[in-house]
């Protein structure tokens, strides 16, 4: 009977996560509020406090099931003995996009942290979160290349501070670009020819005066 009882509080966790989605997306996130969270749910406003304190929270619960997917490549990246660093960065990046263009789901939640969440002094705990986010990604690029240097896959005077920032400036653009004209170009293809192009010029491009 528990373990019934936990299975239907997940679900009603999910459930508002869904609802939360749909009217963040609608509406933008500044302008959606709990009730109406809770009525998409098909739920009362008792349910959603039970499960979150506030639209702080759950959009947090958004992001971190946005990231759950990328989370399960962590190991595989993060390995300090992993032989190819660089090959799995360049997976998880394009692990990424496949899913951005694939699952419209996944599309919705960029779409509403790209366009929807407005940056303004009510939505500041949002802006936290997703600056938290990309310190997150940066976190996990500064291990790919510090142990591609260990591998002797980049030179030991990579700018990596140089390297994260020219990555997140083309992956957040080329996302961007798409998600207001995605009948422009196909994603995969260029992020694809992007993200080669970027490694190819890493040995060469992103390198410091001194070791």
């Amino acid at each position: 009977m528990a373990r019934r009882t936990k299975e239907e509080a997940q679900q009603t966790r999910e459930q508002l996560i869904d609802a939360a989605e749909i009217v963040f997306h609608r509406k933008g996130v500044a302008q959606t509020s709990l009730n109406e969270i809770a009525l998409e749910a098909g739920l009362t406003r008792g349910a959603f406090y039970w499960h979150f304190k506030n639209k702080q929270e759950i959009f947090k619960a958004m992001l971190d099931r946005q990231m759950a997917p990328l989370e399960e490549l962590g190991p595989i990246t993060d390995e300090s003995d992993e032989t190819d660093p660089l090959a799995h960065l360049r997976e998880s990046l394009l692990f990424v996009i496949r899913e951005l263009e694939q699952d419209p789901r996944r599309r919705r939640v960029y779409e509403i942290v790209f366009q929807k969440c407005e940056m303004t002094a009510q939505n500041e705990p949002m802006g936290t979160l997703l600056r938290q986010s990309i310190l997150v990604g940066s976190d996990r690029m500064r291990v790919s290349f510090n142990n591609a240097i260990k591998q002797k896959q980049v030179p030991a005077n990579l700018d990596i501070d140089s390297a994260i920032t020219h990555l997140h400036v083309q992956i957040t653009g080329i996302i961007y670009l798409w998600l207001l004209l995605p009948d422009k170009f196909d994603l995969q293809t260029q992020a694809t020819r992007m993200i080669d192009l970027f490694f190819d010029q890493l040995p060469e491009h992103f390198l410091r005066d001194y070791v």
